[in-house]
């Protein structure tokens, strides 16, 4: 077995016999993989934007550690956000971006105003030179019409802002207990 290298917090969400729980979380996705241990109980579970866990989902045993692909990690930098009654988020000009309608997305690096956690896409834009925009755009559906300040980016360099894939865990569980997780890295 290859050693673990933790990423981010553990987390962890409490499971009952025969309910669904989601966990509070919304997790940046960082790592490729994500290391489960159900305390108590096994249970199911499930990973997405607003996962509900089942019978048909992942079955987790208790006292037992899992290791789950959840996928390539998702992020871009960003270097403008328009504020309105949804948010739109540009990506460099000739870089596209990696994210579809209906994932979650986490916005950070701009001033604390503009940031935002778990929040879906609404919609994607690759149309070349409309209204002068020659780069990917995107929607999310994010109420920022309170703020009248929209986001430019500067120079290049340390510190700019950058929209990730976030993740949320639901568990079903066999019994109480107990349901951690944390992404890892294989090294």
């Amino acid at each position: 077995m290859s050693a673990l290298n933790p990423v981010g917090i553990n987390s962890a969400l409490p499971i009952a016999s025969g309910a669904n729980r989601r966990g509070v979380d919304q997790t940046v996705h960082q790592s490729e993989y994500l290391r489960v241990v159900s305390k108590g109980a096994g249970c199911h579970i499930a990973i997405g934007t607003l996962p509900t866990a089942a019978t048909t989902n992942f079955y987790v045993h208790a006292g037992e550690d899992d290791i789950i692909s959840i996928g390539k990690v998702s992020a871009q930098r960003v270097v403008g956000v328009t504020t309105g009654t949804t948010t739109i988020i540009d990506f460099p000009e000739g870089t596209g971006q990696p994210f579809e309608v209906g994932d979650a997305v986490t916005l950070t690096g701009v001033p604390s105003y503009l940031t935002f956690t778990h929040k879906i896409v609404d919609s994607v834009n690759t149309t070349a030179g409309v209204g002068g925009f020659f780069n990917t755009r995107i929607i999310v559906n994010h109420d920022s019409s309170g703020i009248h300040t929209n986001y430019v980016a500067q120079t290049p360099g340390p510190g700019y802002a950058e929209l990730r894939g976030s993740f949320m865990v639901a568990a079903y569980g066999d019994g109480s207990g107990t349901l951690h997780y944390q992404q890892v890295q294989r090294i």
